[in-house]
């Protein structure tokens, strides 16, 4: 078991090294070229691990332990490992985690801290003073309760100046060290086992390209957030919306009738949708309007949010919302324009997996 955790540890520290930070503005898919790199550095684990490079299942007479293809067009990696009896005729159980990180924060020269024997009090992240005070940052039990779960444990933290990166290169490690225990150890039996490492899922864009052909999987698990031991069989609705708001710039010193301005009228758009339906007034199962980037002037100003709820109806509503805010403005300040676009990202599972009717 030690052994395990120190494998995992050590894999899960290389990874972060790496910045794998998508960017929904880029176009492309991937979206960055830097999840590539990571992708590889898989790649070259599994072959060293025995899996040989194939663009199909592995047949009963493959020597190899298994296979692997790394698709570098789109950044996805999808592999078999064998089952120990060739007859094995259970499940293919598949496994899932993505190699990108949030595009909100920085990915890149990220520094772990560990934390052994973790006493409960507050953690000092000791790369991050605060720019405007010099103060040190802290993670603290009385804003993050949660932190004394894992009082006696061993924690890894960034230092503060970074993303720490482990959603989801915690996932990454778990699976590449449990394909690796079963590489060391044929003799314990196991059935046929698949894996995935996809782009882009911080992005909403992680099964855009994915080929549930090659994946080839009876039942799957992403491996991704929750505490240990917990398994989530739903998840969020998910939209983007953008607001994009023409406003009319004259000279403040003329304005009077005559100044459109953009940058309020997003203020207003805000104000307009719940205000208890945002991340922090929200938990467990309900849903949100997440604003998540604003920037402009007068002239034009855009609003960016993420829209979230785990039943469909009311996440129909929710973005029927947003709509109907964007006209009431538009329609209460002749001249103005206001455009939005909401675009769907994924949808609940538990509507796939739920019984007919249930």
């Amino acid at each position: 078991m030690k052994e395990i955790q120190e494998e995992v540890v050590a894999r899960f520290l290389r990874y972060v090294k790496i910045d794998t930070q998508s960017d929904e503005k880029s176009g492309t898919h991937p979206s960055t070229k830097k999840q590539l790199e990571l992708a590889r550095v898989i790649e070259k684990e599994l072959r060293e691990m025995g899996f040989s490079e194939r663009g199909t299942a592995c047949g009963p007479d493959d020597p190899a332990i298994g296979c692997y293809c790394f698709d570098e067009s789109t950044c996805y990696v999808y592999g078999h490992l064998k089952p120990t009896d060739p007859e094995c005729e259970g499940p293919k159980i598949g496994f899932i985690a993505h190699m990108d990180t949030s595009p909100e924060a920085s990915g890149a020269h990220v520094k772990p801290q560990i934390i052994e024997n973790y006493d409960g009090g507050d953690i000092v992240l000791g790369g991050a003073a605060s720019a405007e005070t010099g103060e040190t940052r802290i993670l603290s039990p009385k804003d993050f309760p949660e932190l004394l779960k894992y009082k006696g444990q061993t924690l890894i933290t960034s230092d503060g100046t970074t993303l720490l990166g482990a959603d989801d290169k915690a996932g990454v490690a778990e699976i590449l060290t449990m394909l690796h225990f079963f590489a060391a150890h044929p003799e314990i039996p196991h059935g046929p086992v698949r894996f995935a490492f996809t782009p882009d899922e911080e992005i909403g864009e992680g099964t855009l390209n994915f080929s549930v052909e090659r994946f080839d999987s009876d039942f799957a698990y992403t491996v991704d957030g929750g505490e240990l031991g917990e398994l989530s069989y739903e998840n969020f609705n998910a939209a983007s919306a953008v607001i994009h708001v023409t406003g009319r710039n004259v000279h403040p010193g003329e304005a009077y009738g005559k100044m459109i301005h953009a940058a309020r009228l997003l203020m207003e758009i805000d104000s307009r949708l719940p205000s208890d339906e945002r991340p922090e007034k929200t938990r467990e199962r309900e849903g949100f309007y997440h604003l998540t980037e604003m920037h402009g002037d007068a002239s034009e100003a855009t609003l960016t949010y993420i829209i979230r709820d785990h039943d469909s109806v009311l996440f129909a509503k929710k973005k029927d919302k947003v709509e109907e805010v964007c006209a009431e403005v538009e329609a209460a300040h002749p001249g103005a324009k206001v455009e939005v676009t909401i675009r769907d990202s994924y949808f609940n599972m538990i509507d796939k997996i739920r019984p007919v009717g249930a």
